[in-house]
């Protein structure tokens, strides 16, 4: 702080300030140190006046002491006052009662005969009257002498008819508890006397609680408690009153389960609307008689249906059990009867079975179910596969497509489980969906291997069976029959949710049909081209030049063919037609590929290459005929054939490459061995220029025209099974860059 002469001029400040800093720790240090003071003092204060009251109260206690020591003399004083008060109110007890003592045996005659005359009121009064007096005998000899058994005996003994009174009455009134329901219509008012008993001995019963619990006395059958076994009794009917509905033809009547949940609804229905508009009219509104009905009943119920889902159930029983416990039970049929509202709320009420248990008999109904489907399926493909082989044409709808019922009998089954399904809840409908398409799902890879194994039996003798086209077409049918129930049955069931799982399926079926369809056409289409081959020999030969009528056969044959082919619903009729139109193309340039004819002469090359033309032109008058009704680009395939038949009908040598070079151009997938190959079929072009022709146009192939036509690899992919033994026989050396 004092680093320079001219800082000793604050010298004076600093001294200020830590002396202000000192003055002011040290006056918060005394205002510490004063309110610790302040609370020792208090404290002090506190724990003196302490002292002096614990000795007055010490001092008080001793006059208590004092006196009571005093009092207990005078106590003793009083004894022989207290036992003549004893002694008197049992004289006093003896003289009131004194009049139904002598008469307890009358009274009990009375008693019996009230009973037995159904007069349960009036009898309850007279037990009533036996039983107050037996009990104030007995409770004066109990303040007396509790240890006197003898005399205590000796009352009871006196008395002993008034126990069975009890007991004869008591059964008197559960067997009225036990037809209530039919007593509550015929005679409400010996309900409401039973009831009034109940009542009255429910009141004895806390009457003699309370003076137990000042006296230590009870009578020894207090309580009664007969409300309980009331409740009990009721219990117990209702119990019984389920359990009496089963059937005794259960092993012959496979609609047992259905009956007796029916016997079941209309019993509880009925007792419930008794207790409501009758019963409840008779008991106090404190017991809310109608509620605890309800209670009765659903316990009831669900020990009930708790036995019915332990047993061995069937998958069609199971169904029956739990569309009544999760539909019916709480329907407009039952609890949610209009009679029973408002009352009865069928959002309050308490489920029958618990949730593991509905989850079990689910899971059983399922895996059922599961086998049951692939039975049936496998059932159904089998008499769909004996129908393959009848010697008639297959059914027709209503467009005249054939078909056969396999699809109808399929979806006619999964719709009836789906529809059960949904009677019980959404999350099973939507469970059963799943499980109906993933079985079809496999269902269609069975189908697809059945259809591969009735070719292929077709072609060990393609006379047998008679009707193979037909049938085969109603496969084809059928793949689009399923496809449509399939979007139906998805639309209807599944609304607009949209399942992970169910998409899947969606398209694996999807991707199966199509591939049992793609199968079905080609199986139509080699039974064409297998009546057709010897005609398809015959082009490009010397015998074709001489003007045989093969392409007039192939085109009839293949008309006839599709005579039948008319039957093939459109979106495969337009397929197996575009396939047809293929195979045909790739077939008579095969054919020119082939190298079947070399031409001798420019007279010939000019003649075969009119006669391709004019093919051409009937191949295209042909498939546009047979592709009516729908769009096909009938020209771009044949004009493959024109294409070529230019190339083979050019005249100067010397323009060859540039014929070829416009083929190339215009088909830009062409291989180096096709153009080897029409160059041979020419007959006029020497091997040097066979071989500068396609060394030329290897060195142009990277200039090719991007918007060629890629229609040549499509139309002749197969026509070289072996491409390097066609290079050696025309000739050619090194890879091809075409």
């Amino acid at each position: 702080m004092l680093q320079r002469p001219d800082q000793l001029d604050k010298v004076e400040q600093y001294r200020r300030r830590e002396a202000r800093k000192k003055a002011s720790v040290e006056a918060r240090l005394k205002a510490a140190i004063q309110s610790q003071l302040d609370g020792v003092r208090t404290g002090l204060t506190q724990l003196h006046n302490a002292l002096s009251d614990v000795k007055n109260i010490q001092g008080s206690l001793g006059d208590v002491s004092k006196d009571w020591r005093q009092s207990i003399n005078t106590i003793e004083s009083l004894k022989d006052v207290k036992d003549a008060v004893v002694q008197h109110s049992q004289l006093a007890a003896a003289v009131e009662n004194l009049k139904n003592i002598f008469s307890v045996p009358e009274i009990v005659r009375e008693t019996e005969e009230l009973i037995v005359h159904g007069d349960l009121l009036q009898a309850h009064r007279k037990l009533m009257d036996l039983e107050c007096s037996r009990d104030d005998l007995m409770y004066e000899q109990y303040r007396m002498d509790s240890k006197n058994s003898r005399d205590m005996n000796l009352i009871q003994i006196y008395f002993g008819q008034v126990q069975k009174l009890s007991d004869e009455l008591a059964k008197q009134l559960w067997m009225v508890v036990q037809r209530s329901s039919v007593t509550v219509r015929r005679d409400p008012t010996m309900l409401v006397s039973v009831v009034r008993i109940i009542e009255r001995e429910e009141k004895i019963d806390r009457r003699m609680l309370d003076r137990k619990k000042q006296t230590g006395f009870i009578p020894h059958d207090r309580p009664k408690k007969w409300k309980e076994k009331m409740l009990e009794v009721l219990q117990k009917t209702v119990t019984n009153r389920i359990e009496g509905t089963q059937a005794d033809t259960r092993e012959s009547d496979k609609m047992w389960l259905v009956r007796h949940l029916e016997i079941i609804r209309r019993y509880v229905l009925d007792d419930l609307q008794v207790v409501k508009n009758l019963m409840v009219q008779c008991f106090p509104p404190h017991y809310e008689i109608l509620k605890q009905f309800l209670g009765l009943y659903h316990d009831a119920l669900s020990s009930r249906i708790q036995e019915l889902a332990s047993e061995d159930l069937e998958a069609n029983e199971i169904v029956s059990l739990l569309t009544w416990v999760l539909n019916t039970y709480q329907s407009s049929e039952m609890m949610g009867h209009i009679d029973l509202a408002p009352e009865v709320n069928v959002n309050n009420l308490r489920p029958l079975l618990s949730r593991d248990v509905v989850d079990l008999l689910l899971n059983k109904y399922m895996s059922t179910l599961t086998s049951n489907i692939i039975g049936w399926l496998r059932k159904a493909l089998e008499t769909d596969k004996k129908d393959w082989l009848k010697n008639a044409d297959p059914e027709a709808d209503q467009d005249g497509y054939y078909q056969t019922t396999l699809p109808a009998i399929v979806f006619q089954m999964f719709e009836q489980n789906l529809q059960v399904a949904t009677q019980i809840s959404e999350d099973l409908k939507k469970k059963v969906l799943l499980l109906c398409l993933q079985q079809m799902s496999s269902f269609l890879i069975r189908y697809k291997e059945e259809a591969q194994l009735y070719k292929e039996e077709h072609l060990k003798n393609r006379q047998l069976p008679a009707f193979y086209v037909q049938y085969m077409i109603a496969i084809i049918n059928n793949c689009q029959t399923f496809k449509e129930s399939i979007v139906s049955l998805k639309r209807k069931y599944l609304k607009n949710e949209v399942e992970e799982g169910i998409q899947g399926n969606q398209s694996s079926m999807d991707a199966t049909l199509d591939a049992i369809a793609k199968d079905g056409c080609s199986s139509l289409l080699e039974e064409v081209f297998m009546d057709l081959e010897q005609h398809l020999s015959d082009l490009m030969t010397r015998k074709w030049l001489a003007g045989t009528n093969s392409v007039d056969t192939i085109c009839v044959t293949v008309e006839d063919y599709f005579n039948d082919f008319a039957k093939i619903k459109p979106p495969y009729k337009k397929n197996v037609t575009i396939e047809a139109h293929r195979r045909v193309v790739v077939e008579y340039i095969r054919a020119i590929m082939q190298k079947r004819i070399s031409f001798r002469s420019a007279e010939e090359r000019k003649e075969g290459a009119e006669r391709m033309i004019k093919e051409a032109d009937q191949f295209r008058f042909l498939f546009k005929k047979l592709a009516s009704g729908f769009d096909e680009d009938t020209d771009r395939l044949c004009d493959t054939i024109t294409a070529i038949a230019e190339v083979l009908k050019l005249t100067d040598p010397s323009l060859l490459y540039l014929e070829v070079s416009t083929l190339v151009s215009k088909y830009p997938d062409i291989r180096d061995e096709h153009i080897a190959a029409l160059l041979v079929v020419r007959g006029d072009a020497t091997r040097e220029l066979k071989q500068t022709i396609i060394e030329t146009l290897n060195q142009r192939s990277s200039h090719q025209n991007p918007n060629g036509v890629v229609m040549f690899a499509k139309l002749a992919e197969h026509l070289f099974k072996e491409p390097k033994k066609m290079k050696e026989a025309i000739g050619i050396t090194g890879k091809s860059k075409i």
